[in-house]
């Protein structure tokens, strides 16, 4: 199973919002492909609205056990990505649990059939070492219709 990191957390509820919109979006691209994916966005955006917190101190016990459970993480690289503690941390324990980590732009995640090669691990890296993500030993993953080095 993958698990979707994304960004949520920011001092305007009309971002928060709309990083949830995307983690969806997201999220439905990678169901269409048929790939089982988790995202603690998707599931926990409608909960804060009944008092849960949002932020990171409250999640990780939560968010630990998921990435336990799955095979993957893919990182939604949503502006703030970079930014957030709660992706960072994501990503941290997902290496300490040895599962791999990929990253897929925005832009590219309801495409088809590159998708689901990438969601699988089939497909290679297409970003020029200089849009690499800034996260040590990180893999980048560009997805979309066009192969070539972008």
């Amino acid at each position: 199973m993958i698990y979707l990191a994304s960004p949520y957390s920011h001092d305007d509820p009309t971002v928060c919002e709309q990083r949830y919109r995307d983690a969806c979006r997201a999220v439905a691209g990678l169901l269409h492909q048929g790939l089982p994916v988790f995202s603690p966005i998707v599931h926990s955006h409608p909960l804060v609205q009944y008092g849960l917190p949002a932020d990171w101190s409250f999640w990780q016990r939560y968010d630990r056990e998921l990435l336990a459970r799955c095979d993957e993480v893919v990182v939604l690289m949503l502006e703030g990505w970079e930014e957030s503690v709660g992706v960072r941390e994501e990503v941290r324990i997902a290496r300490e649990l040895g599962k791999p980590v990929r990253y897929l732009a925005p832009e590219d995640a309801t495409l088809s059939p590159t998708l689901a090669r990438v969601a699988s691990g089939e497909a290679e890296a297409y970003r020029t070492p200089s849009e690499a993500p800034s996260t040590p030993g990180a893999a980048p993953v560009a997805l979309g219709a066009n192969e070539e080095s972008r």
